[in-house]
C-alpha cells in the first residue's frame, strides 16, 4: 500500500489515519506536504467539530521517512523536508477545532512532532514514545522544542532530546506527554467517546480555551465580542435549566 494521508468524517469528528505500512507509517516529504491543504479543508467544513490523528494498524508513527532527508528537490517542491514538516506541525497546532491523537505502538521522531502538536493526546499501553534528531545530529525545531517543553517541563524536554531514547507510555504519562493511557483494546472506545463529548459541547468555548492555553492573550476583546453576539450561552443556561442537551450554533 503506498504511503498516503487517509480521512474520514462522521458525527462530527474528522479522523485523519497516517498510512505507511512498510515503515510504520513513517512521514513521507510527500505527506508533510500534504497535510496542511487537508487539514485547511477539514477546517473549513462546518460538520467538522473535532479532529482525530492516528495511525494506521498497530503504529502511530515511527517518525519521518529518514530516506526524505537525503532531500528529493523534486517531491519537496524545491523546500528542505524538514522545513516541510514544521509547516505541516504548525497547520496541525493552529487547527481551530478540537484534536486528539490517538497512539498505539511506535510514536517517535516526526511523529511525537505531530502528537505534540493535537491539543491532547490518549494512547494504548504498549506505546512508545522518543525525540530522536540527536540519533542523526539533526537541530530540533525551535518551535518544536517550545512545543514539547510546554507539555513535558524543560527537565523532561531535555532528556528526551539529549538521550533520543525511547519512553513507554506509562512514563510519556508521568510526564505529561499523555493524557490518559487505555489497556489494550480500549483505545478506540474511549476516542469514539470522548470525542462525541468534544462535539457536543460549546465551539464558542473551545476555540476562545484554545487561544489562551496557546498563550495568545492579545484577542480578549475579540472573544467577548464573539460571545455577545453569539446566542451559545443562552442556549447553554437554558439546556442547563430545562435538563436537555444545548443545541450549540456558533462556529469558527
Amino acid at each position: 500500500m503506498d504511503a498516503t494521508l487517509r480521512h474520514t468524517v462522521a458525527d462530527g469528528v474528522a479522523t485523519v489515519v497516517i498510512s505507511h505500512p512498510a515503515r510504520r507509517n513513517a512521514m513521507t516529504t510527500a505527506m508533510w506536504r500534504a497535510l496542511p491543504e487537508l487539514l485547511s479543508g477539514l477546517a473549513a467544513d462546518r460538520a467538522v467539530r473535532a479532529l482525530v490523528l492516528t495511525g494506521a494498524g498497530a503504529t502511530f508513527c515511527a517518525g519521518a521517512d529518514i530516506s526524505s532527508l537525503t532531500g528529493d528537490a523534486e517531491d519537496a517542491g524545491g523546500q528542505d523536508p524538514r522545513a516541510l514538516a514544521v509547516t505541516a506541525e504548525e497547520a496541525l497546532a493552529a487547527f481551530p477545532k478540537p484534536t486528539l491523537a490517538a497512539i498505539r505502538g511506535f510514536c517517535v521522531g516526526g511523529g511525537s512532532q505531530l502528537a505534540a502538536a493535537c491539543d491532547l493526546r490518549f494512547a494504548e499501553e504498549g506505546a512508545s514514545f522518543g525525540v530522536t534528531p540527536a540519533r542523526l545530529g539533526i537541530v530540533y525545531p525551535a518551535s518544536s522544542t517550545r512545543r514539547l517543553t510546554s507539555l513535558v517541563g524543560p527537565g523532561w524536554a531535555k532528556y528526551l532530546l539529549y538521550s533520543a531514547e525511547l519512553i513507554d507510555a506509562e512514563t510519556a504519562l508521568r510526564a505529561g506527554f499523555l493524557n490518559e493511557l487505555l489497556p489494550a483494546g480500549r483505545l478506540d472506545e474511549r476516542v469514539a467517546g470522548f470525542t462525541r463529548i468534544l462535539a457536543s459541547r460549546s465551539q464558542l468555548t473551545q476555540a476562545a480555551a484554545k487561544e489562551f492555553a496557546d498563550g495568545r492573550t492579545d484577542r480578549d476583546a475579540y472573544w467577548e465580542d464573539q460571545a455577545a453576539g453569539s446566542k451559545d450561552t443562552a442556549e447553554g443556561v437554558a439546556a442547563f435549566l430545562e435538563r436537555r442537551t444545548p443545541r450549540f450554533t456558533w462556529a469558527p
